[in-house]
């Protein structure tokens, strides 16, 4: 083979090198491939060139119709001469394409092209596999020499490396906008559930909470949501927010009773990095927050100091990390929630009186299941729907006398007991029929017969309600043989909430 003189090779490699350049700026997969194509028709002199890639799952080789058409032409990687290269890896250089056995007519006769010479290589990757095939059709001025097959193969190698980024590149904005669409479709969900709340109920009371939620969704003032433990007050919080100005912002919730008093300050306003050996910077709660809306849990259990900081926040709009001296702007709506009577908080001094004033600007309050048993039906088997539905598992119903006795249970731990009772029945049950056989042990049977209250004077109230907590804790501990994580759940408290109303009314653990 003859050599090729230095000066024509040297002018082949600065065109390879400028092509090479172009390709590595183009990351449009199409837009690449016509790009490859033009300038090979250019450097080769021919009339025509097209890249075939390999799709492996079809065992199709497949390419652009013509320069610029959004056409695809797709053919079994056995036929024809690209084929052929593609699946031998070597090269073909066909003087006269209808003289050669391999030649497949089927695509002249679908382009009306009519091709007479012929070259191809192999395109391969970095790792040496090959991906496709390289032709260029119809030189114009003789045949296709061996300096075109060099040059067309070092085409190849480069066009191989732009190929895969555009293709990567291509897959990759591809699942950015799948995990777009996704999160659009989550977030049309979210907002769904919340836009009717998600509160379950017909009755006056608790469509009473659902309208007044209706009435404050374009304000962005701050709420505070009393109820006993388990009734719903997070639901009720998270409905405020996904109604509200602020439903694209961050929603934060904290249980104030399930941290140490140690770590409180810290968890809601942030640490400087420094303050003691091996603490590095964190960002609070409350700048987690920022721009959205944060849920104060058992805001009733903070202590004076934190109830102070908080009220600062509130008022300035702003905060401080623990160490730090430099203000930071936060911009918060607070939704708080509690158990507890907070005006007999404030008698009692462990209560702020202006920080109540200034988080019950709106006041809601979920009532307790046993006082809304008409919802319960309502409720059980909204909850035996969702169990089946994340479990995949066939309609369930409850027996008459099963519901029955859900009605009649007096539900310490409110709705969250309900559904955490209503999952295990769903578990258990050997049927698609929850009946009687299957209800927990502890559940009180209907018309149970107990102990009456002793008759209290009005100005006893605080003390019998103390009295009937002491009561309910002293049997679900003995229920539990003293177990606080299970007399807790019992209950529809914290670990923590259940520890400090031990410690309050001086029961042993």
């Amino acid at each position: 083979m003859a050599s090729i003189p230095q000066p024509e090779l040297n002018e082949r490699l600065a065109a390879i090198l400028a092509i090479s350049q172009k390709m590595n700026s183009q990351r449009d997969l199409s837009a690449l491939l016509d790009l490859i194509a033009h300038e090979a028709i250019s450097l080769l002199d021919c009339d025509r060139a097209s890249i075939f890639l390999l799709d492996r799952e079809t065992n199709e080789l497949w390419s652009k119709v013509a320069l610029g058409s959004d056409e695809i032409l797709r053919f079994d990687a056995s036929r024809g001469i690209a084929g052929s290269t593609a699946t031998t890896g070597e090269i073909s250089n066909v003087r006269d394409a209808y003289s050669d056995p391999r030649f497949y007519t089927g695509i002249d006769g679908k382009t009306g092209y009519r091709t007479r010479t012929l070259l191809a290589v192999a395109v391969r990757n970095q790792q040496g596999a090959i991906i496709g095939a390289f032709e260029a059709l119809n030189k114009r001025v003789g045949v296709f020499t061996a300096r075109d097959e060099e040059s067309l193969t070092a085409l190849a190698s480069h066009a191989a490396i732009a190929i895969e980024t555009a293709q990567l590149i291509g897959e990759l904005r591809r699942n950015q906008d799948e995990l777009a669409q996704q999160n659009a479709h989550l977030w049309r969900e979210v907002e769904s559930r919340y836009a009717t709340h998600g509160i379950i109920g017909s009755g006056q009371r608790i469509q009473q909470v659902v309208r007044l939620i209706e009435r404050i969704r374009d304000s962005v003032v701050n709420v505070l949501i009393t109820g006993e433990s388990g009734t719903g007050k997070e639901l009720a919080a998270k409905a405020i927010h996904y109604n509200s100005p602020r439903v694209r912002r961050p929603f934060v919730a904290l249980n104030c009773a399930a941290l140490p008093e140690t770590l409180l300050e810290s968890e809601l306003f942030g640490i400087e990095k420094g303050v003691a050996t091996g603490v590095n910077s964190r960002v609070g709660q409350f700048q987690k927050a920022d721009g959205g809306t944060l849920f104060l849990d058992e805001i009733g259990d903070l202590s004076l100091i934190a109830q102070a900081k908080i009220l600062r926040v509130l008022q300035e709009r702003v905060l401080e990390r623990v160490g730090g001296r430099t203000p930071i702007p936060v911009d918060v709506r607070l939704l708080a929630a509690t158990n507890k009577d907070l005006e007999a908080e404030i008698a009692k001094g462990t209560f702020r009186e202006d920080l109540y004033y200034r988080i019950k600007v709106i006041h809601i309050h979920m009532p307790p299941l046993r006082e809304i048993r008409d919802e319960i039906p309502l409720l059980a088997n909204h909850f035996l729907k969702e169990y089946c539905r994340e479990t995949v598992r066939e309609a369930m119903e409850f027996a008459p006398e099963v519901m029955r006795k859900l009605m009649s249970t007096a539900w310490p731990g409110n709705v969250r007991q309900l559904r955490n009772e209503v999952m295990r029945l769903s578990a258990c049950a050997r049927h698609n029929l929850i009946e009687e056989e299957d209800l927990w042990e502890g559940l009180p049977a209907a018309g149970r017969d107990e102990p009456a209250p002793a008759p209290v004077k009005l100005q006893s109230l605080k003390k019998a309600v103390a009295e009937m907590e002491r009561r309910m804790i002293a049997e679900a501990l003995n229920e539990t043989r003293n177990n606080q994580q299970q007399a807790a759940k019992l209950l529809g408290l914290s670990r923590q909430g259940l520890i400090n109303k031990m410690k309050r009314y001086a029961i042993a653990g």
